[in-house]
């Protein structure tokens, strides 16, 4: 065991800051506090290399749903000028060597320490420190804890009876082998239909000699219409940074969509059809951010979408009792992730794939030859594929024991639902920071634009601590309560609630169905943490002898 920890406990920490991940958010995170603002900092990543999502995600098909011009950096204008993508929206690999060469091009890699994996963090009220403890038992203090796990890594695999009797292969789609798999001949299951499965279900058909999908709730795809990008369509873009940028950051979303003026109710059908089928005929995520708004909000509205979308489903899928099977039943079009598609409805259309509703007769037992049923019907099979999706939002911070004022540890305190400030911070944990963490926009925008925000505001925070002589900084459990509330209150307005969701924990036994993105947008959450930090940071409180002497 290395001890880092050997300076006086009373004394200056090691570091100013440990990052927890290496992925979009850790990384600018790196380069804000050490390149740009001159501060010690360290991050710890579990990972063999960088890239955090795209560095675990190697299933097959697995790449970006938002177009590669706005899922990036903006802050490096001179390499978002000059990176080529290859397509509209880049595979995995692509995706990591483009943040590998970030963290080259800046000179990150000096102060992340890979294959580490930070197991607990505490806070230390007689120094004001973080002490952080790793895998290997290595412990490090700081004054700054940043967590940038990303809100899809802590991969979820179910507990089904017999999962460790399987005699073939088993894979999760969160953890795929770097050497990649070949399933050339072999029957493969797959248990899962979110947007993994539906990214790798078409290329693992290509390989399988039978391919049977496990499907528990059929999800609402639309067309992703990948492709390489029109160059003059690239040069367009190249030559409007300032305006595009602006617009993402001002929008809903984080992309360059709008909602349409009028609602769904109020347009007649054939206007309607129109508009959705300009939408369904560009892909990517135009029919869901960027058409009606009260579909969002209005049950008739959502049906008349849901409508549209049952009829495209119909036309791919060539056997009528498949076509229904894949159509959703008992949720609003919107409010499950909303997954882009390249041929996966086709597939079922191949004589070797085959669909199984396992709502009706769901799975009882993974047995040694492959997965039975509750009405005792067996699947033999040679390889397993688990898209099972992850324990979403709140599950990469309460893995890891963080233990805030009086040993409080997060985990506890969020039993009942995430409990932030602007998803940013929660009260009894000074110092702490999430990025993108639950009840701020994430997950419901374009990543990379709500990680710059945030990265960018801790920064200010941070150097606005230094610059009035403040130790902590911590949300106020007033603060606290009304953001709670406010995000709740945002949910209820909209159907969201009503779909069991990964967005509410509804995937995971146990844990309570709470909404926990935010509904602000973007835009306007961005102006509303712009607003708090001009006026003083209202819901936030500052100690610190400097701090103290100024009262």
């Amino acid at each position: 065991m290395t001890d880092m920890n050997a300076k006086d406990p009373a004394g200056t920490p090691d570091l100013d800051a440990v990052v927890i991940g290496a992925g979009f958010s850790g990384l600018y995170m790196l380069h804000r506090l050490r390149n740009v603002m001159g501060l010690s900092a360290r991050i710890f990543e579990a990972g063999g290399g960088v890239g955090g999502t795209w560095y675990w995600n190697r299933y097959p098909g697995a790449r970006s749903d938002s177009d590669s011009y706005i899922y990036c950096y903006s802050f490096d204008r001179d390499l978002w000028q000059k990176w080529e993508w290859s397509e509209r929206y880049p595979e995995q690999h692509e995706m990591r060597a483009y943040l590998e060469h970030v963290a080259d091009r800046h000179d990150l890699e000096r102060d992340i320490r890979l294959d580490t994996t930070v197991t607990a963090a505490t806070f230390d009220e007689r120094t004001d420190h973080w002490t952080v403890t790793t895998d290997g038992g290595d412990s490090v203090t700081a004054r700054y804890l940043i967590g940038a796990v990303g809100s899809l890594s802590a991969f979820n695999t179910p507990d089904f009876p017999g999962i460790e009797s399987f005699a073939g292969d088993s894979y999760h789609t969160g953890r795929w082998p770097h050497e990649g798999v070949d399933f050339t001949g072999k029957r493969v299951g797959v248990i899962g239909t979110g947007a993994s499965a539906v990214q790798a279900i078409p290329l693992i058909a290509q390989q399988a000699s039978e391919l049977t999908v496990f499907q528990r709730t059929a999800n609402y795809i639309v067309p992703a219409r990948n492709g390489p990008v029109d160059p003059e369509l690239t040069r367009a873009r190249k030559a409007d940074y300032d305006g595009i940028w602006q617009r993402v950051r001002e929008s809903n979303f984080g992309f360059e969509l709008t909602f349409l003026e009028k609602g769904a109710l109020d347009t007649p059908q054939d206007e309607l059809e129109r508009e959705l089928q300009v939408r369904w005929d560009e892909g990517g995520f135009g029919i869901w951010l960027g058409a009606y708004a009260d579909q969002f909000f209005v049950e008739e509205a959502n049906a008349k979408v849901r409508e549209f979308l049952h009829k495209r489903i119909r036309e791919k899928a060539d056997d009528p009792q498949t076509a229904e099977l894949l159509i959703p039943k008992g949720h609003p079009f919107g409010c499950k992730r909303n997954p882009l598609d390249s041929g996966y409805y086709e597939t079922f259309n191949l004589d070797h794939v085959h669909l199984v509703d396992v709502k009706s007769n769901p799975l009882a037992a993974i047995t040694r030859q492959g997965v039975r049923l509750q009405d005792g019907t067996e699947y033999e099979l040679d390889a397993i594929v688990y898209a099972t999706g992850f324990d979403a939002m709140t599950g990469p911070l309460t893995a890891i024991d963080i233990r805030g004022r009086g040993g409080e540890r997060l985990a506890e305190k969020w039993a009942e639902g995430p409990r932030t400030y602007l998803g940013l911070t929660s009260a009894g944990f000074p110092n702490l920071f999430m990025i993108t963490g639950p009840q701020s926009p994430s997950v419901l925008s374009n990543m990379p634009v709500s990680i710059e925000q945030h990265v960018e505001f801790v920064s200010r925070i941070i150097a606005d601590m230094r610059g009035r002589g403040a130790d902590t900084i911590e949300a106020t459990r007033e603060a606290e309560d009304a953001w709670v509330a406010h995000n709740q209150e945002l949910a209820e307005g909209t159907l969201f609630p009503t779909a069991d969701t990964w967005y509410m924990g509804a995937n995971i036994p146990g844990k309570p169905r709470v909404f926990m993105p935010n509904l602000d947008f973007v835009g306007p959450y961005r102006a509303k943490c712009d607003e708090i930090a001009d006026s003083g940071y209202p819901g936030f409180e500052f100690t610190g002898a400097a701090t103290e002497a100024r009262r």
